[in-house]
C-alpha cells in the first residue's frame, strides 16, 4: 500500500496559477505510472494527468491539455501538477494515486486526503 499526501490547492482567480504536489511513499514515484485525478461536487472522479514509470507525460484531460503539466521528481518521490490559466470549471478536490496506464484505473482503492482547488470567476 502507497501512502499518499496531497498539497498546494488554495483558492484563486480565474486565469491564476496553482502547483500541486503529491508527496508518496517508498520509492513510488520511479516504480509506477502516476496519475492526478479530481472529483467536482456531485460528480464522478476523473483522471485529469497520467505520467508513466519512464517519467514520459501521457495523458491530459481534453479541457486541461495545454493548461496543465504533469512532472515529477524522483528524488523527491513527488508528483506536481501545474496548473495555469484555471478557470471556475476546474474548482474540485484533486489527489494523486498510482495507476495502471493500460486501464487508466488506479492500482489501489486508498486515496490521500486530496487538496481542495478553488477558482473564482
Amino acid at each position: 500500500q502507497v501512502h499518499l499526501v496531497e498539497s498546494g490547492g488554495g483558492l484563486v482567480q480565474a486565469g491564476g496559477s496553482l502547483r500541486l504536489s503529491c508527496q508518496a511513499s517508498g520509492r513510488t514515484v520511479s516504480t509506477y505510472d502516476m496519475g492526478w485525478f479530481r472529483q467536482a461536487p456531485g460528480k464522478e472522479r476523473e483522471l485529469v494527468a497520467a505520467v508513466i514509470s519512464s517519467g514520459v507525460a501521457v495523458y491530459y484531460l481534453g479541457s486541461v491539455s495545454g493548461r496543465f503539466t504533469i512532472s515529477r521528481d524522483i528524488a523527491e518521490n513527488t508528483v506536481y501538477l501545474q496548473m495555469n490559466s484555471l478557470k471556475p470549471e476546474d474548482t474540485a478536490v484533486y489527489y494523486c494515486n498510482t495507476i495502471r496506464w493500460t486501464t487508466r484505473r488506479p492500482r489501489q482503492d486508498v486515496w490521500g486526503q486530496g487538496t481542495q482547488v478553488t477558482v473564482s470567476s
